[in-house]
C-alpha cells in the first residue's frame, strides 16, 4: 500500500474547554467548512479527552463539548456533509492512542514547545496526559486513515510527530499500513492575535474579555471591541511589507483578509492610506455581518441539547464503521490474540 492509494480523508479537532473565539473560527473551523466540500470525507471532532488533560468542571464540559458542536454546525458543518463527532463516544481514539504510547519516545514528548509552555516550571505536577496527549492525538488522526489535517501553526510540531509515529509503526512491522498525514495550515489568520497585544495570541484564558471576539458575542459587542482594540498612530500601508514591525495593525489586516475571503495584498490596495479611525469600522461591519448570524444560529441550537446529543449519536456511529475495522487491522499486524469471528 502507498501514500496514493488512502482515500483523501479529512480529521481535526478542537478542545471543548469553553469559549470559543473568533481565533478558533478563523485559524480552524472556516477552514474545516471549506474543506468538507473539497475531500471525499471529513471527520471534525470534540477532542474532551484532550479537553481533561487539566481539571474541567463536569457540568463546564458537557456544556462545552455541546456548545462546541453548536458552533461547528452554526458556521457551516452539515452533519449531512461531515461527520461530526464527540472523541470519548468512539473508543478506537483511546485504544489506538494506548499503542501510540508504546510506539512514540520519551525524547519526542520531552521536545513538544506546547507541553513546555503549559506545564512550565510546574512540570513534575502536571498530568501525564498532558505530557502524553500528541501520542492520543496521533491516533485521533490515524485511526481515520486521515490524509489532510486542517490545523492552526500552533499544531504543527504535533502534526510532526502524528508523521514520526505513522513512519515508525509502519517500519517496526514492515508494512505501510498508516498515511503519513499533511498538515494544512493556510489563509490569512491561521494565528489570530489578541485585540490588546498584536503580539500574543488570541485566547479564552486571557483575563481581558477585550482581548478577544468570542463566537457568542452580539453584533454590539462585536462593534465595541474592534472599536476599542489597540493600534498605533500611523495610516495603513499599501503593501504587505509596511506591516513589519506593527503587530497590531498586522492583525486586524490579516482578520479583515481571513474574514473577506481576499489576501492582505488585496486589503492593502483598497485601504492604504487610511488611518484607523475609517477603516475599524469597515472592520467591525464586515466581523457583525460574518459572525452575528453564527452566534444567533449557536443560540439556537443551545436551545435544543437533545438535538445536539443526537447529532453526536448519529456521528459517533458513522465514525465506528471506520475506526472498528482500522484498529482491528493494528491489532492484527501488532498480534494481539482476537476471537475468530
Amino acid at each position: 500500500m502507498t501514500q496514493s492509494t488512502f482515500t483523501p480523508r479529512v480529521f481535526s479537532g478542537i478542545q471543548p474547554s469553553g469559549g470559543l473565539t473568533l481565533g478558533n473560527y478563523l485559524g480552524a473551523i472556516k477552514r474545516f467548512v471549506t474543506m468538507q466540500d473539497e475531500v471525499a470525507q471529513s471527520i471534525y471532532c470534540m477532542v474532551d479527552l484532550h479537553a481533561i488533560t487539566v481539571w474541567q468542571d463536569p457540568k463546564d464540559l458537557q456544556h462545552n463539548t455541546r456548545e462546541l458542536a453548536a458552533g461547528f454546525i452554526a458556521s457551516g458543518i452539515s452533519p449531512e456533509k461531515s461527520i461530526l463527532i464527540n472523541q470519548s463516544q468512539v473508543p478506537e481514539h483511546a485504544q489506538l492512542g494506548w499503542i501510540f504510547n508504546c510506539v512514540a519516545r520519551m525524547g519526542w514528548m520531552q521536545r513538544m514547545t506546547q507541553f513546555k509552555d503549559k506545564a512550565g516550571k510546574n512540570a513534575q505536577n502536571v498530568s501525564l496526559g498532558l505530557f502524553g496527549y500528541p501520542a492520543l492525538m496521533a491516533a485521533d488522526i490515524l485511526v481515520y486513515h486521515a490524509t489532510h489535517v486542517p490545523v492552526g501553526d500552533d499544531q504543527k510540531q504535533h502534526l510532526e510527530l502524528t508523521r514520526d509515529i505513522a513512519t515508525k509503526f509502519n517500519h517496526d512491522y514492515g508494512v505501510d499500513f498508516f498515511p503519513i498525514t499533511e498538515p494544512v495550515i493556510e489563509g490569512a489568520a491561521t494565528r489570530v492575535m489578541s485585540l490588546r497585544d498584536g503580539d500574543k495570541k488570541m485566547s479564552k484564558s486571557d483575563p481581558s474579555d477585550a482581548s478577544r471576539i468570542n463566537m457568542t458575542d452580539d453584533a454590539d459587542t462585536i462593534a465595541k471591541k474592534i472599536r476599542k482594540a489597540k493600534t498605533d498612530a500611523d495610516a495603513l500601508p499599501s503593501e504587505a511589507k509596511g506591516l513589519e514591525g506593527r503587530p497590531e495593525a498586522r492583525n486586524l489586516v490579516n482578520i479583515y483578509a481571513a474574514l473577506a475571503d481576499i489576501s492582505v495584498d488585496q486589503v492593502l490596495a483598497d485601504v492604504g492610506g487610511k488611518n484607523f479611525g475609517a477603516f475599524k469600522p469597515m472592520l467591525s461591519d464586515l466581523a457583525v455581518a460574518k459572525l452575528s448570524p453564527i452566534s444567533g444560529e449557536m443560540a439556537r441550537l443551545m436551545s435544543d441539547p437533545a438535538e445536539i446529543d443526537r447529532i453526536l449519536a448519529k456521528g459517533a456511529q458513522q465514525a465506528r464503521e471506520i475506526t472498528v475495522p482500522i484498529l482491528q487491522k493494528t491489532y492484527d499486524i501488532v498480534g494481539m490474540v482476537r476471537p475468530a469471528v
